[in-house]
């Protein structure tokens, strides 16, 4: 017998909002079969009371009173699309401290913030659920605090963001250079009129604080972690990377070291184009998490987008709405870790890591230009695996050198490289791009 329904506050109604009512309305029947008690949209709160959405909303209150949903004794679960850190912060601890439930996808604020909001909800004895903040419509979050919980998480390396996959894709398929390829990524709605949180690796970062909290127990923001955008690869250095079996991907990817310490690192990646990961392209998503009991496991789909984010909203409301049925809440730690066990973890310094690495200098074309670079690698122990010139310059041309290094520590391939950036027929800054090779 179907039980009373929940209700449920929305406050934002844009793209993922417009989703979440969209969700609810076409599998309304489904969720309260599987639920036991059909989910009730009572309120929508936004800004904008008059464009269309091309959804009915009607017996749904709609207006801009936030305040007023939060007080609604019928809302008994607050949803969270507004985005963004100080309006969506208050609005979230205001929910808390009312007691309601919370639900958001703000992947931004609860890197910034989320210490203080699960403290705040452990207190008040209500949930906050999260799972659409990383990897859209992907149950990753629910599979690392559930599914994955009895593995000692080793590794995880992730393709967390959509704008700059299909960027990457696109250069990579048509040779177009950045700035013409993410301009297609915005006539095609997948990058922002100003796009750098995506291209310069922050939304990654933002999602990976996450990811890390929950695979390690490591409390940390995303302004702790190394992070690198896209802006600096040209087309060669796809032709090159697969030239050498190798995919450009932009990464977030965190270890766990047996000292105790982990890596937690954005940045744009060669991995073998034999991997899994290399084969996710576009606007996709796809996350690699490895355990000490399961071994490898893939997560792939849309990591972004109104229904597939929307779908994991709604998967947060119908685990909340359980919850309420059962009269408890808390059932799991929101970062898996129980509170008392999160603790601040050392992070492994970009120079501790040791690996092979893609180089593409920018040298005159002269005689001995080649063994001055190699020269300066040498004195820094860095090996060289491959080189390969690209045309020739003739002696006042500058022509594109890359190497591929033997696996060696960051720090000394740094060292290398701030000696051939002085030399003086090197003549712009020189790539460096991480290889990973475990995947």
């Amino acid at each position: 017998m179907s039980g009373a329904p929940v209700g449920v506050g929305l406050v934002g109604l844009g793209t993922i909002g417009t989703g979440v009512v969209k969700v609810l309305q076409r599998n309304g029947a489904v969720i309260a079969e599987r639920l036991g008690s059909p989910l009730r949209l009572v309120r929508i709160a936004d800004l904008d009371l008059e464009r269309d959405r091309g959804v009915d909303l009607a017996g749904i209150r709609f207006d801009s009173d936030a305040d007023g949903l939060l007080d609604d004794p019928d809302v008994k679960i607050v949803v969270e699309l507004i985005g963004g850190y100080d309006a969506a912060r208050r609005l979230i601890l205001a929910a808390i401290e009312r007691g309601k439930h919370v639900v958001t996808a703000n992947k931004a604020l609860l890197a910034a913030h989320g210490a203080e909001i699960f403290e705040a909800a452990q207190a008040r004895g209500v949930d906050v659920a999260f799972e659409a903040s990383v990897g859209g419509g992907i149950p990753i979050l629910r599979s690392l605090r559930e599914g994955l919980s009895a593995n000692q998480i080793e590794r995880i390396h992730g393709i967390m963001n959509g704008t700059t996959n299909f960027v990457l894709t696109e250069m990579e398929r048509t040779g177009a250079p950045f700035e013409a390829a993410l301009k297609r990524a915005q006539e095609l709605g997948y990058a922002e009129a100003d796009p750098s949180i995506d291209v310069d690796g922050i939304d990654a970062a933002h999602k990976l604080t996450l990811l890390v909290a929950m695979a390690f127990g490591a409390r940390l923001t995303f302004k702790d972690i190394p992070t690198e955008g896209i802006r600096g690869l040209v087309p060669l250095d796809f032709e090159m990377a697969e030239q050498f079996g190798y995919k450009i991907k932009l990464l977030g990817i965190a270890k766990a070291r047996a000292d105790g310490r982990i890596e937690a690192r954005v940045h744009p990646t060669l991995i073998p184009a034999s991997s899994l990961l290399s084969h996710v392209e576009g606007a996709m998503n796809g996350i690699a998490v490895y355990g000490n009991a399961v071994g490898p496991t893939l997560f792939y789909g849309a990591g972004a987008g109104e229904l597939p984010t929307a779908s994991a909203v709604v998967a947060d409301l119908m685990e909340i709405a359980r919850e309420l049925r059962r009269g408890t809440a808390g059932r799991v730690a929101p970062l898996s870790y129980l509170p008392q066990a999160l603790r601040v973890r050392p992070l492994v310094p970009l120079g501790e890591i040791r690996g092979r690495a893609y180089l593409r200098f920018t040298a005159l074309d002269r005689p001995g230009v080649l063994s001055h670079i190699a020269g300066a690698l040498g004195e820094q122990g860095v090996g060289i695996g491959s080189v390969i010139q690209r045309g020739r310059g003739g002696a006042e041309e500058s022509v594109p050198v890359v190497m591929l290094t033997h696996p060696t520590q960051e720090s000394a391939v740094r060292g290398a490289l701030a000696a051939i950036d002085r030399l003086p027929d090197v003549t712009a800054p020189t790539l460096f791009v991480r290889i990973e090779e475990d995947l």
